[in-house]
């Protein structure tokens, strides 16, 4: 299958670790110019240039920082004057509200509304001024690929409180309108929403994982290379006409309540 991904210029966002540094390592490999993104780790964004410089392709590592939505135009700004444009975006750049997944123990009364407010505006309003950012040069060259990164909590949902399956929801919404709005000047725009996701980023107990993944059609989980493929092939001249669409992994039916032993 050929991706026509050769020179292309690759934008992924939140790519220092996990599956955005396992998508920027998958674009590499397929000959595409790899723009990194990190928030405040710029030595592991570093780490994943290098790997991607020693295995023979192109890549270097900018700034984005979803709680300061400026930077979202400078990072963009500054893969442009690097490479002369943006022909991929993949936003996965994500606000967790504090150090990782929600907390089941919160009650949903007991958020305040000014973390909803900070939660909507990174992880949506930040995926909008991304894709804002990138789409007037596609449409100029009259081709783009931009894939968002949700979450199957959108669907699913997780105890707890709300604001982050809700923001991660509204990327759903958001791929509908630009893939009317967009698709008459070659772009194409998708949503993927992985499930539990075994990452670098994510340690999990051996029996933790085991029961999980006992609860997916393919008794697995997806690691982190599973979910880049899926991003490469919708990101790339390969995917012709798909867009609009969620496209869920395996590990995304993980709590569907109808599972079996």
């Amino acid at each position: 299958m050929e991706t026509e991904l050769k020179d292309r210029v690759v934008l992924v966002t939140g790519a220092s670790t996990g599956i955005g540094a396992a998508t920027a390592r998958a674009y590499a490999q397929e000959g595409a110019r790899v723009a990194i993104s990190y928030r405040n780790n710029p030595e592991k964004a570093e780490k994943v240039v290098s790997e991607i410089e020693g295995a023979g392709g192109q890549a270097f590592a900018v700034r984005l920082d979803l709680e300061a939505l400026e930077t979202v135009e400078e990072a963009v700004a500054a893969v442009v004057a690097h490479w002369g444009r943006i022909d991929v975006l993949v936003a996965n750049a994500v606000r967790w509200g504090g150090d990782g997944p929600p907390d089941p123990s919160v009650r949903f009364e007991h958020v305040p509304l000014e973390e909803w407010q900070a939660m909507v505006s990174a992880n949506l309003i930040g995926a909008a001024a991304q894709v804002r950012a990138v789409l007037p040069g596609m449409r100029s060259r009259g081709w783009g690929r931009i894939v968002l990164i949700s979450s199957s909590v959108a669907e699913e949902g997780v105890p707890g409180p709300g604001p982050y399956g809700t923001s991660k929801s509204g990327l759903y919404g958001l791929a509908r309108s630009l893939a009317w709005e967009a698709g008459r000047d070659g772009i194409l725009v998708n949503v993927v929403a992985p499930g539990f996701t075994l990452t670098d980023s994510r340690p999990v107990p051996k029996a933790i994982a085991d029961r999980i993944a006992a609860g997916t059609p393919t008794r697995r989980l997806s690691v982190s290379d599973d979910v880049a493929k899926l991003v490469v092939f919708l990101g790339s001249g390969a995917n012709g006409n798909l867009t609009g669409e969620v496209v869920r992994d395996g590990s995304s039916a993980a709590r569907a309540p109808h599972v079996g032993p």
